[in-house]
């Protein structure tokens, strides 16, 4: 039941909506003039991220899963202040699905944690995340107590405090991103200060925090709110693209509507003309919730069709036939909640050494909506990218965080690009993805920082306005550097 609802007939809609291929230490390096290679994890002390295209060299990786408690914040302290001594920086990591080097930190300590810890409080409908917790454990944990995450990323490899750093949204409604559902957490300060923050308790490190790329503190543990696992049944809408963001604000007015989500055709002959709404409402009958599965092997069987699109027109008309006819009659059945969010990102991994999946990511307010769906038009299929899937949200507004992509409410378009890993494909991803912003902030929109670095600092500084508001912070907070990363090297020193 739970497996065929999304993710089968749908060819792996869902999954795409934040999905790309985990590379991380010692994966695939591109040699930029149309070869690869493949490295062993051991060659040489370099972290990668999800692009393949971020190999930075490292002073030492250091992987955590002890008890939380005073013995993490202990190594925690230690690795501050021996880097500190070194000028070396630290940064925290969980999957780096980044993809411009945002999670690494140059010739320093990369530390990578991994436990599943968790302290549900049912009562009060929240849980404790340690430090290091992914997605999958909070799914794992949570489901047999009748919860599951409020909101969280479109995939569960990731960490819980990697993706408030990142303040990634999902797509349950009509929630913001999943920095509106944390209530408080630990962090130890660069000069290894343990603090408590909260919206009441340091609420100006709190917010720094929230999507502040891990530049604040090295986050111990969180208390996040949970939802109520349910039952739902989902829609669907087909209808102009134009008319998408009026039908899904609409739905935000039925307080049923429990999650939703868009698609665009990618079909070059009707590019981003047409739309498919998708929303999900509980089911009548609530009882006996089976366990929260994954997609399984149909969806994975799904992954050649969805590969199969790549310069391929005839099977993306093929596959937006399926996910409009006989798709949603087929796969039309209820699903829990957490199933629907417990998809893993290598459903979907393209498995080729010559290629890399990209993501972009843009926010746009409802009303301007059909502009933006113009400027892709414009944009997109004059370029030499092959654009693979595209998913559309409704994101809440974010009046919290400093680098906030949301300050008003947006539509999200997430977008998947397969991407040549050569010269010619690195310098034509770049010359869109600059076109792109440049369209999208023009009509008082923004772009998601955590992609591939190829906004100019200029293009950042306009649709993050407080930028040098949060990096003068950053120096309050950190006088010496000691926590830095790519992305912090690439766009805010200079501020």
């Amino acid at each position: 039941m739970g497996t065929f609802s999304r993710r089968t007939l749908l060819l792996g809609t869902g999954a795409v909506a934040g999905y790309a291929t985990a590379r991380v230490f010692g994966s695939r390096a591109p040699v930029l003039g149309g070869t690869t290679s493949l490295r062993p994890a051991t060659a040489s002390k370099t972290l990668n991220d999800a692009s393949g295209l971020s190999e930075t060299p490292i002073h030492k990786r250091i992987n955590i899963g002890e008890d939380p408690g005073k013995a993490l914040v202990t190594t925690l302290r230690k690795e501050l202040k021996d880097a500190a001594a070194q000028g070396r920086p630290v940064n925290i990591g969980a999957a780096r699905h980044s993809m411009g080097g945002h999670a690494i930190p140059r010739d320093g300590h990369a530390i990578t944690f991994d436990t599943q810890f968790l302290e549900p409080d049912t009562a009060a409908q929240t849980y404790r995340a340690h430090a290091g917790l992914r997605w999958r454990e909070v799914i794992a944990q949570l489901d047999p107590l009748g919860f599951g995450p409020k909101v969280m990323q479109s995939n569960h490899d990731f960490g819980v405090a990697a993706t408030f750093c990142v303040n990634a949204h999902g797509w349950p409604v009509p929630h913001g991103p999943m920095g509106a559902t944390v209530r408080s957490l630990e962090m130890v300060l660069p000069d290894g200060e343990l603090v408590t923050c909260s919206r009441s308790q340091n609420a100006d490190l709190f917010t720094h925090a929230m999507g502040g790329y891990g530049l604040t503190g090295l986050i111990t543990r969180m208390d996040v709110e949970m939802a109520p696992n349910r039952r739902l049944v989902p829609t669907y809408e087909e209808m102009p693209s134009a008319a998408y963001a009026d039908a899904m604000i609409a739905t935000l007015s039925d307080p049923t509507v429990d999650m939703a989500y868009g698609r665009l055709n990618v079909d070059r002959a009707r590019f981003f003309e047409d739309a498919l709404l998708i929303t999900y409402r509980p089911d009548a009958d609530q009882d006996a919730l089976p366990p929260a599965g994954t997609s399984g092997f149909m969806s994975k069987a799904s992954r050649h069709i969805f590969r199969a699109q790549l310069g391929n027109e005839r099977i993306k008309r093929w596959r937006w036939g399926i996910e409009t006819g006989i798709g949603p009659a087929i796969a039309g059945g209820p699903v829990t909640r957490n199933t629907l969010i417990n998809e893993p990102v290598v459903t979907l991994d393209d498995n080729d050494p010559n290629r890399t999946d990209i993501l972009h990511e843009y926010f746009v307010a409802p009303d301007r909506f059909a502009e933006f769906i113009t400027a892709c038009q414009e944009v997109i299929p004059a370029s030499y990218q092959s654009m693979l899937n595209i998913t559309l949200r409704y994101v809440a507004a974010d009046t919290e965080s400093w680098l906030t992509y949301a300050p008003v409410p947006r539509i999200a378009a997430v977008m998947l690009f397969s991407q040549e890993m050569t010269a010619r494909g690195e310098a034509d991803m770049a010359r869109m993805t600059r076109d792109l912003i440049d369209r999208v902030v023009a009509i008082g929109g923004s772009y998601y920082l955590p992609y591939r670095p190829h906004a100019t600092p200029d293009q950042l500084l306009r649709a993050y306005p407080r930028a040098p508001e949060f990096v003068a912070k950053k120096r309050e907070i950190d006088p010496k550097g000691v926590l830095r990363n790519g992305f912090w090297d690439r766009y805010l020193e200079a501020l």
